[in-house]
């Protein structure tokens, strides 16, 4: 905590807002993470669909200085636009902004990265808690600002994991920022993954569960009529229980890695309705 005005009486003390503390840190490991890369690492290719280490920096550039009010300063070429990782106008204004960099290093990408997000997080660190709370736009759909930047954490610890696979660098997987992101997979996917796209048949259950510490265990039931939904409690004897670690259970569900890589790889196992497990497990990709 810290106090506003010097913390004498009659100032206020205001609590500093825990998602400025997330942003902070996973901005930091990106930064620490890409300091000194070659150039040929600059332009790996990573698990994000069309994209290279240089282009994940660029992107959460692009998406701060948006959030800041700004607009990109060139166009994505057509070939870009129409490629099938580009699938909605977000998909585009994304392409927008990786375009403006175009031409730069990354020394000097990173030397961006490192000011933007400085400003970003100024403007974050001095707003209210009612800016905080405030309605608006979030790409989950209307919420307040902090929904946004909870978003925003999980978006740039997605691409903070993409950049480390294409250097063979993996890693934090574990606290405050890899807790935050995680925990929104469950809440935000899984009921959909289970009823939807795996196509569960009524009346079963699917129980996930996450190895690591802490450990993530949720439930799905696909009830006789109507969508399946998360279970308060985790069943004792569900029809599959789905084994991974943080890192498989992350790249599945951002669509970076197949069911069959995390098979081939054995880093999932499947106890019970074995084709129903696997195929939930086919079908865990559900960001955009």
């Amino acid at each position: 905590m810290h106090l506003t005005g010097g913390g004498r009486p009659g100032y206020r003390a205001r609590m500093t807002e825990p998602l400025v503390l997330r942003l902070e840190e996973v901005w930091r490991d990106i930064d620490e993470l890409c300091t000194g890369l070659t150039a040929d690492e600059w332009n790996t290719s990573t698990e994000c669909p069309g994209w290279t280490v240089f282009d994940n920096v660029a992107h959460m550039i692009g998406t701060e200085r948006m959030l800041a009010g700004e607009r990109p300063t060139a166009a994505a070429d057509d070939a870009t636009v129409g490629a099938a990782h580009v699938r909605n106008d977000i998909g585009k204004a994304n392409e927008q902004w990786i375009a403006s960099y175009r031409g730069w290093d990354g020394a000097r990408l990173l030397d961006e990265f490192r000011a933007v997000t400085a400003r970003r997080l100024d403007t974050l660190r001095a707003m209210t808690t009612e800016e905080w709370d405030a309605e608006g736009f979030t790409p989950e759909g209307p919420g307040p600002y902090r929904q946004f930047m909870a978003i925003r954490v999980f978006d740039c610890w997605y691409h903070d994991e993409d950049i480390r696979e294409a250097l063979d660098r993996p890693g934090f997987l574990e606290g405050d920022v890899a807790d935050l992101s995680l925990a929104r997979i469950p809440a935000k996917a899984l009921g959909y993954v289970v009823g939807k796209k795996a196509g569960a048949p009524p009346g079963s259950t699917v129980v996930f569960v996450v190895e690591g510490s802490p450990e993530i265990v949720a439930a799905v039931s696909v009830p006789p009529e109507g969508r399946a939904v998360m279970l308060a409690e985790v069943p004792a004897d569900p029809s599959t229980r789905i084994t991974m670690d943080r890192r498989t259970f992350a790249r599945l569900a951002g669509g970076r890695w197949t069911g069959a890589y995390a098979r081939r790889h054995g880093v999932v196992r499947v106890e019970g309705d074995a084709d129903l497990g696997m195929s939930v497990v086919d079908n865990m990709a559900f960001t955009i």
